[in-house]
């Protein structure tokens, strides 16, 4: 057996009786070489594909693997304005890159998808990497870069929204390749559940704080949280 298999068994033998405050997730990469790397810290440079995440299960704040797109949607209005400042960085509508979030990672920020996606906008390894994302966890960095992503797929696309999207699930190479949206499944569903998302989050359907409408937004978007401007945004784009 070989010393790969014999360590792996270990840790699997071993997590189990690790469950204590101090406990973390053991993420196992194949490196570009074919080597193996067995660290207690995910990796977002490139030449690292994540192969195993074996996942402590101390509290609800551990990261753990996960497929967020089946756990409920809890706290949708936790990062409203954490949205709203991205949003006002990068011109992009909020209402869209929350919607992203809600699918990706139902809002957990520490969700961590068996493809090794990662974070509110589970971001790949290669994406944070591209992004500067030096904490693929840290809330802050995550969402900038997720939303960086989207606009630039948004304006690689001359705006079409769902092509965007594709490209955010499937990847940019993947759209240019069909020419739309890729004939996947998963791609397919996950445009179709994003754009229902954002017309419920443009319409205020889903905010806690009210239907609030801004002088700086686009024609029938309501923002998430915003104080009333005379500042006017060109946004990247937005659905009628």
């Amino acid at each position: 057996m070989s010393s790969y298999r014999l360590l792996t068994l270990a840790l699997v033998t071993l997590l189990p009786l690790s469950h204590s405050a101090s406990a973390t997730d053991i993420y196992v990469y194949a490196r570009s070489d074919g080597s193996r790397l067995i660290t207690d810290h995910p990796r977002v440079e490139p030449g690292y594909k994540l192969v195993k995440v074996y996942a402590s299960e101390v509290d609800d704040d551990a990261s753990y693997i996960s497929s967020p797109k089946k756990r409920p949607s809890a706290n949708s209005s936790k990062y409203d304005g954490l949205i709203q400042r991205v949003s006002d960085t990068v011109i992009l509508d909020p209402a869209l890159i929350k919607s992203v979030m809600h699918a990706e990672s139902a809002f957990d920020a520490q969700a961590v998808s068996r493809k090794g996606a990662s974070g509110l906008m589970q971001l790949m390894p290669g994406t944070a990497y591209r992004y500067g994302v030096t904490r693929i966890f840290n809330p802050q960095q995550n969402v900038m870069a997720g939303s960086r992503y989207l606009r630039d797929l948004l304006q690689l696309f001359d705006g079409d929204m769902r092509l965007a999207l594709a490209g955010y699930n499937a990847g940019e190479n993947a759209v240019l390749k069909y020419g739309d949206v890729p004939p996947y499944a998963e791609t397919q569903q996950y445009v179709h559940k994003v754009m229902n998302l954002y017309r419920q989050y443009r319409n205020g359907a889903s905010t806690e704080r009210g239907n609030l409408e801004c002088d700086n937004a686009p024609s029938g978007v309501k923002l998430i949280s915003c104080t009333p401007s005379k500042k006017t945004t060109n946004w990247v784009t937005n659905v009628q």
